[in-house]
């Protein structure tokens, strides 16, 4: 089977750039066209995709090399883009940067070449005008098998500005395929592990995607840029498929849908969308509910699903809503299979920074002043809800918190060891809660969701 999506890839030489503006006034203004767009983030983030969705009305998708492998990156790339007219990627930090140690592993130039899209690059120019050329010539000779199919100039001064870098590109032979003024920062506030979700402040997102919008539409060539899509290499893979991704279960498929509740709201907005969709390909029942507003879980719930997020933000309210704590910690207790993820595992502790959470785990959580930041090589230290021991599992941690006691302590034991950045062991097993700092990405596993759920069954 082949492919040919439209796409391209947005990136840049470093952080900062505004390839996130870009990206996501991009998506926006083609979809404000008409088209149907695909969009894609590079990476593990959690939040830009939120702003693309925003911006397309599609389920923004991570494509991630180190976390799924680059075997995935096409498949998943083409399970995203069904239907659609064009696929918008965002990059993630420089084009070339990725897995620290790991050569070009989980960088955006992997992906632009497993993907056989041209690279749109996004250069500030506010401090430079000659130098430019130079730069650019770099970015589109360090790696001959990417395509550098054009340049987007950010934070342009002037037109005396404009057209000294204009000068200057010519002899890289790289189109300017757009030009963004030095103007006021659309309002996308940021804090501690970045940009603000849109789950938590959707009606000032709305008119955030809108002004980068405008501001892509104003500045930018985009019949050019469709027209560079269309020039994408054919992609020889079959698109990802929940059900075709699942291991066998062995003899006849169980009738049984035990109904998993997935936490959601403002307080848990970190998921990557094929879980639910492995957890429904497993026959489960997928329902979502809101820790914030919800004071129970939903009618009949089998398994718990509580993923990435920022409980530290909500530490109070998530405290206040005693009701439906009590239903978490009485739903644990009983057995019945947990998944919690950095924001669930602290969720999941007896409190946080002094609030009292839900005590499934004897364990407190804090706020503290160190990013715990990076990919993960993880190994299973226990058997549990999730994965055999022994069984290999990449991750990646992203959080400014602690837990304090370590793993391994009282009737939990550790859940994960980690060898980087250094050797210890991480999270915690208790009955059937699984509950670790490490975000995962079931694609990369989808045994995980079946065994998930055949627990959520025999419970």
């Amino acid at each position: 089977m082949s492919s040919s999506v439209p796409r391209l890839v947005i990136a840049a030489p470093a952080s900062g750039s505004g390839k996130t503006t870009v990206a996501t006034g991009l998506m926006a203004a083609l979809a404000g066209r008409g088209l149907a767009v695909s969009p894609h983030k590079v990476g593990p983030d959690y939040i830009d995709p939120g702003y693309h969705a925003l911006a397309t009305g599609r389920v923004g998708r991570n494509l991630d090399a180190y976390l799924c492998g680059p075997e995935l990156i096409g498949p998943l790339f083409l399970h995203g883009a069904r239907g659609c007219d064009i696929a918008v990627v965002e990059g993630v930090m420089g084009l070339y940067d990725g897995a620290a140690g790991e050569g070009e592993l989980a960088s955006t130039a992997q992906v632009a070449k497993l993907l056989r899209a041209p690279v749109v690059l996004v250069v500030d120019a506010s401090a430079q005008s000659r130098s430019v050329a130079a730069l650019v010539h770099g970015f589109v000779t360090w790696d001959p098998e990417v395509r550098v199919g054009g340049v987007i100039l950010n934070k342009v001064a002037s037109d005396r500005h404009e057209a000294l870098l204009r000068e200057a590109l010519d002899s890289v032979g790289v189109p300017v395929l757009g030009v963004l003024r030095r103007v006021e920062q659309v309002d996308t506030p940021s804090r501690h592990l970045g940009l603000v979700p849109v789950a938590e402040r959707r009606a000032a997102a709305v008119d955030a995607v809108a002004a980068m919008a405008a501001q892509v539409a104003g500045g930018c060539d985009l019949e050019a840029l469709v027209a560079l899509a269309r020039g994408a290499g054919t992609l020889s893979c079959a698109a990802w498929d929940a059900a075709g991704a699942l291991p066998s279960p062995g003899g006849e498929e169980p009738r049984e849908r035990p109904r998993v509740a997935v936490a959601g709201g403002s307080a848990f907005t970190f998921s990557y969308a094929e879980h639910a969709e492995l957890l429904g390909a497993a026959g489960a029942e997928v329902v979502p509910f809101d820790p914030l507003r919800d004071e129970r879980l939903p009618e009949g719930t089998r398994g718990l699903v509580v993923g990435g997020g920022f409980p530290e933000v909500y530490a109070a309210e998530l405290s206040a809503n005693e009701p439906l704590r009590g239903a978490v910690a009485g739903l644990a207790l009983g057995g019945a299979p947990v998944a919690a993820e950095c924001a669930g595992l602290l969720y999941l502790c007896r409190e946080l920074d002094g609030q009292p959470m839900c005590g499934v785990l004897d364990a407190s959580a804090r706020m503290t002043g160190r990013l715990t930041l990076g990919y993960r090589d993880a190994v299973a230290v226990s058997d549990s809800v999730l994965a055999g021991a022994g069984e290999r599992m990449r991750g990646h941690e992203f959080h400014r918190t602690a837990v304090e006691p370590g793993s391994g302590t009282g009737a939990a034991a550790p859940a994960w060891g980690v060898r980087v950045p250094e050797r210890r062991v991480e999270g915690f097993v208790q009955r059937n809660v699984h509950a670790s700092y490490l975000h995962t990405h079931w694609a990369a596993a989808p045994g995980v969701a079946r065994r998930f759920v055949e627990r959520c069954r025999t419970s």
